[in-house]
């Protein structure tokens, strides 16, 4: 089993990761904004199966790399630590896209935004990256079955992201009109953003395997 201080620790990348603007919010607070909160609770919904499906695969890969590969851990420790500080520049990068530039989106059948929220997930890189750099960084070998760590650290990335992302989607049009009337806190969100990844990312090389 996961240590409960690891489990608490990846929660807070989670929170990190998921309060990092990308396509999935950008999605949320346009549709939310443009169709009203139940259509953004219905693309949320498609969102999480694919994060559902991420999760499944990264555990099944993580599981294989890791026993397969001599030196794995540490190889996708620097990866993961590359891609956080990666993250860190786009945050903070001049001319950067602000997920609270809001663009209007026609309103469309339950179905489609469920599918819309879906494949916005699904081909989402971010997405994919975060799960095969990030999920390493807190699994302990000797604590257990890699896959069943990997899937109790995805259920806890599914949760964090799921009552976040439902702030997201009843408070879209405060938070949109907020950061449009005072530019500064874009500003702010940004660098705490890019100075919390690179601190993590340093974290991250420099932390033993246990």
């Amino acid at each position: 089993m996961i240590d409960l201080s690891q489990m608490i620790a990846f929660a807070g990348v989670a929170l990190l990761m998921v309060l990092t603007p990308g396509p999935n919010m950008i999605y949320l607070i346009s549709r939310s904004i443009s169709q009203g909160k139940s259509a953004g609770l219905i693309s949320l919904a498609g969102i999480i199966l694919g994060f559902i499906f991420y999760m499944a695969c990264a555990s099944l890969g993580i599981t294989a790399f890791l026993f397969a590969v001599p030196f794995a851990y540490d190889t996708i420790k620097i990866l993961g630590a590359l891609y956080l500080l990666w993250l860190a520049w786009n945050a903070v990068k001049p001319n950067g896209v602000s997920a609270f530039q809001t663009v209007d989106l026609k309103p469309d059948r339950p179905m489609k935004l469920f599918m819309m929220g879906f494949l916005t997930n699904l081909l989402n890189p971010k997405i994919a990256i975060m799960y095969l750099s990030l999920l390493p960084q807190f699994i302990q070998p000797n604590h257990g079955s890699v896959f069943v760590q990997s899937m109790t650290l995805g259920l806890i990335q599914i949760v964090v992201s799921f009552f976040v992302n439902v702030l997201i989607v009843y408070s879209a049009g405060s938070l949109a009109a907020l950061m449009n009337r005072k530019p500064i806190w874009a500003q702010v969100q940004k660098w705490m953003m890019g100075t919390v990844l690179s601190v993590l990312a340093v974290r991250l090389l420099m932390d033993e395997r246990k």
